[in-house]
């Protein structure tokens, strides 16, 4: 069996259902939030690897490790200051992170 370009497409359209999915119906949790986005940017770069596959071009492939590279960043800043957040308000609710607006 042969794996293409539309089983890559239908995988990445499923992942980005379940992430939308995900991030509307839990709205209170930053954690799962950042989940969510993140299996977005997953399901982005697997239209890109599919779509690179389909016309014989490694430059797509190479543009989704860049973006994997940041986006392991961004989730590492991003738990940063999920964790400190956590330590000075007890919780990680979006309800008590909108009051901090002042």
């Amino acid at each position: 069996m042969n794996v293409g370009a539309g089983h890559l497409l239908v995988v990445a359209a499923v992942v980005f259902a379940i992430a939308v999915a995900g991030f509307f119906l839990n709205r209170r949790n930053v954690l799962l939030l950042l989940m969510a986005i993140e299996l977005i940017l997953l399901a982005v770069n697997t239209n890109l690897v599919a779509f690179a596959y389909q016309h014989g071009d490694l430059t797509g492939q190479a543009v989704v490790f860049f973006v994997l590279t940041v986006a392991a960043a961004e989730s590492a800043i991003g738990l940063a200051i999920l964790v400190t957040l956590f330590r000075n308000r007890g919780s990680i609710d979006v309800e008590e992170l909108g009051r901090l607006k002042g």
